[in-house]
């Protein structure tokens, strides 16, 4: 009989049972609450072995390549070595290796990872002031193109986290962080497809990475950035993503303002208003979007009234706190 092995104990799968049943009928608990695979409450990930396609069915693609499942659709055949969802949260130490202004309010903060394994550009981490205060970053680094992980970080008023990287943080501590999190990412497998990418603030960090991370992987379609800002100075890597574009013709960016008047080489007004006023056909795009929550889903509603579809939308749902 197959065997499901879970948080150090091992539990064995009768004929015909799903991972699900075998767990609850041996005493573990596990969220559940349809049991015919469309609340995804039950979605866990699989470290070791085989998981069947029909238990990732209705799962996106940033999902299945890493493996989660739905436990109540799981008819194991082999053994599994599974994880609970979060579970992969584990704590790494890091050590800064430069931290460097982007514009008045935001730095990049370079951290070395030995024990990162692999990660995508776009997915994020949590940085740990000490053991119960942590917050989540993006990660504006791509694999394969830069030494270590960067992260843009956004000072915040009275920000217990962003005030102490701003303000105490130095080149060559120790800090701790998480392992990468996030479906926020870049996945080679139509490299023809058409990518919005639309951020604010900070929100850049991890559009940076998968714009990057897209051209390295050879991806052919044209790519679309939205940066907005409230104002000019709220905007960086100006240059680098021209430089980016005029090496790309693929490669379309828009710099973006929405209460002061532009110069000649910046936009006006809010980026999901700019960018649904220039591209049609949005049910072709693959859509990433980051920035303040309330931006986030606001585009997500509006994208998808107009034309996008839900499954081709990505934008993690960590909430930046105010602390």
């Amino acid at each position: 009989m197959p065997e499901i092995l879970l948080d150090d104990k091992t539990y064995v799968s009768a004929v015909g049972e799903t991972v699900l049943d075998t767990l609850t009928r041996s005493g573990a608990t596990v969220p559940s609450s349809c049991h015919r695979g469309i609340c995804q409450t039950c979605l866990m990930r699989a470290i070791d072995g085989s998981v069947s396609a029909e238990s990732q069915k209705g799962l996106k693609d940033t999902l299945r390549i890493r493996g989660y499942f739905l436990a109540c659709q799981c008819t194991p055949t082999e053994t599994l070595r599974i994880e609970r969802l979060g579970a992969e949260a584990r704590r790494l130490a890091a050590t800064v290796r430069a931290i460097t202004p982007l514009n008045h309010e935001i730095v990049l903060v370079a951290l070395e990872c030995s024990d990162m394994g692999d990660y995508r550009a776009g997915q994020f981490i949590n940085v740990f002031k000490d053991e119960g205060l942590s917050r989540s970053y993006s990660l504006a680094s791509a694999p394969g193109i830069d030494p270590h992980l960067t992260l843009h970080v956004r000072k915040i008023e009275e920000g217990r986290v962003s005030g102490w990287i701003h303000g105490a943080l130095q080149v060559g501590d120790h800090v701790t962080i998480s392992q990468p999190l996030g479906e926020c990412f870049y996945l080679p497998s139509d490299p023809e497809q058409p990518l919005l990418l639309m951020g604010t603030g900070s929100g850049l960090a991890p559009l940076y990475g998968i714009i990057r991370d897209a051209l390295h992987h050879g991806h052919r379609g044209p790519i679309h950035l939205y940066h907005g800002s409230r104002h000019k100075d709220g905007l960086y890597l100006i240059n680098e993503l021209r430089a980016l574009a005029h090496k790309h013709a693929s490669v379309h960016y828009h710099p973006c303002v929405s209460r002061e008047e532009p110069s000649e080489d910046l936009r006006r007004g809010r980026v999901v208003d700019i960018a649904l006023s220039d591209l049609t056909g949005l049910g072709d795009f693959r859509v990433f979007l980051c920035g303040h929550p309330d931006m986030v889903q606001s585009a997500k509603k509006r994208l998808y009234l107009a034309g996008a579809s839900l499954k081709n939308i990505y934008a993690d749902a960590f909430i930046r706190s105010a602390a």
